[in-house]
């Protein structure tokens, strides 16, 4: 197997196209066509993550956080940043990063602490934009079925629970093609009306690639007019945070004690008690004060992520719980998520779960 072979389906759970603008995801350090012995999984990659991976014979660490985030314009190993990336050069050893990739699919980190949780009738907290595409384009009658069909194949026409979706009106085409044309239907040189079917089919971005490879593998065309233009629709199943239920309501002080139990928090900072039960439970890995509105308008009776700052516990108005539970903490399951994912496919290497732990707050 070549790390390119692992990354592929890797990218099946959380494409990369998945991630945030201002993200770096995927191969970070390393070649595609390098076979792999053994993978590490880690939260972080730090120098003594690089360490355990020498130890056991890890030439793949599979990361969560990106090590290289924004540019870097040398390596002389002046930070922690530099020093990783030169120690697995050195070591040939490969470093790939999934972080809001993984955060965006619905299989993904939030995702986990719902498990972890034990949160039922799950759904994403912020749908995402921009991820929903839609192709139009013209056929000769006679072809539709053929070129309709690999769309599909290649994934275009999925609407949530439907698939095989299509929009097509028949009409005339009209066009002639000059001295150096070779046309499949009609003669160069003359004006040509051909009766064509107008086709419509939406897909996800990540499948864009597959699909116009299939349009000009399929349609019968030698100038194929075509259009592709991203939607402001939302994905419902795509996007960051998540909101599900508990099995039975619970008091705030239980469920806060429940949280910190099951999450190892060290210690929870959370906005004042509503005087509500907790029933509606929403989620988010990481830092998530962006969200404390959209957990709200969901009618939340909990939100619960990381990196709160001062004035965000006012935004709960009484309207909600806000709980801090520390962003390594809402994010250390994901570890987890990896390793049961890979190793469900790759049993002919070890995929090994770090056991350092990358957590940098301590607490008295």
């Amino acid at each position: 197997m070549t790390i390119k072979d692992i990354t592929r389906y890797i990218e099946e759970l959380a494409p990369l196209q998945y991630a945030e603008d201002f993200d770096n995801v995927g191969l970070l350090v390393g070649n595609y066509n390098t076979k792999v012995s053994n993978i590490l999984v880690t939260l972080d990659t730090l120098e003594d993550t690089v360490d355990e991976a020498i130890a056991k014979n890890c030439n793949l660490i599979v990361s969560f956080h990106p090590i290289i985030f924004s540019g870097l314009k040398k390596l002389n190993g002046n930070n922690y940043v530099e020093r990783v990336v030169l120690k697995a050069i050195k070591n040939d050893i490969a470093i790939y990063a999934t972080h809001t990739a993984l955060d965006n699919t619905h299989l993904g980190v939030s995702a986990k602490i719902c498990e972890v949780l034990g949160l039922q009738n799950t759904k994403v907290l912020i749908p995402k934009k921009g991820v929903i595409k839609k192709l139009t384009t013209y056929i000769p009658i006679d072809s539709l079925n053929k070129v309709r069909t690999a769309l599909f194949k290649a994934g275009a026409g999925n609407i949530g629970n439907y698939d095989a979706c299509s929009f097509i009106v028949n009409g005339q085409g009209t066009y002639r093609g000059n001295e150096n044309s070779n046309p499949v239907l009609g003669t160069k040189g003359e004006f040509h009306t051909e009766k064509e079917t107008f086709l419509s089919v939406i897909f996800e971005n990540k499948n864009e690639k597959a699909i116009l490879k299939a349009l000009h593998k399929y349609h019968p065309y030698e100038e194929i007019a075509y259009d592709v233009v991203t939607t402001d629709n939302i994905h419902q199943n795509i996007g960051m945070g998540m909101v599900g239920e508990l099995k039975n309501s619970m008091d705030e002080t239980s469920f806060l004690s429940y949280l910190k139990k099951t999450m190892s928090a060290n210690c929870i900072r959370h906005s004042a008690f509503t005087g509500k039960s907790i029933k509606k439970v929403a989620v988010l890995g990481g830092s998530g004060s962006f969200a404390i509105q959209n957990a709200i308008n969901l009618n939340s009776d909990i939100y619960i992520s990381a990196d709160f700052k001062y004035h965000d516990f006012f935004k709960a108005e009484n309207k909600i719980l806000l709980a801090d539970i520390g962003h390594y903490e809402s994010e250390q399951f994901t570890k987890n998520l990896l390793v049961e994912y890979l190793t469900k496919k790759f049993t002919n290497f070890a995929v090994i779960l770090s056991e350092k732990s990358t957590n940098p707050i301590y607490y008295l």
